[in-house]
């Protein structure tokens, strides 16, 4: 009893820091009870989701859980805080904020060459203004990446 009381605690956490209501993303409350209203609805949905369809649709961001995608997520949020230093590193196509973007995204060390080059290849759109947002940013990032043949496996 303890464990089902530990196991949907820790499913109820986890489902609300993923930001997708009391059941989180995943199969439970995107097909199975998609308009849940009732809390034994939410409780299935979350009971649904944490059997482990919702760890593989935040891999994979699918199910509700794109936006809660790992390393992408924590790329958009560095980029959000760290802009300045990233656009000037961006420019040389070297440095610590994009070293520690790459590192966030998982690129791999044989492929961290490529990155840098592909970033500072395509400053002008990441950082197209003074006045870019970070998600204009990272979304030209994406872009880019997806574009390039050895990166486009980094983006899920």
């Amino acid at each position: 009893m303890k464990k089902l009381l530990v196991g949907s605690l820790f499913v109820a956490c986890s489902s609300a820091f993923a930001g997708h209501g009391p059941a989180g993303c995943g199969a439970g409350s995107e097909y199975i009870f998609p308009h849940a209203d009732e809390w034994y609805e939410h409780v299935m949905a979350a009971t649904t989701n944490g059997s482990a369809s919702q760890t593989m649709a935040m891999t994979s961001g699918t199910m509700g859980c794109q936006d809660a995608n790992g390393p992408l997520k924590l790329a958009r949020l560095y980029m959000d805080k760290n802009m300045e230093q990233l656009a000037a590193d961006a420019a040389r196509g070297q440095g610590e904020a994009l070293n520690a973007l790459s590192a966030l995204i998982g690129v791999q060390s044989a492929d961290k060459a490529e990155f840098d080059a592909t970033v500072k290849a395509n400053f002008d759109a990441i950082f197209a203004a003074a006045d870019t947002t970070s998600a204009q940013s990272y979304d030209a990032l994406v872009k880019a990446m997806s574009e390039n043949a050895t990166l486009v496996k980094y983006l899920g």
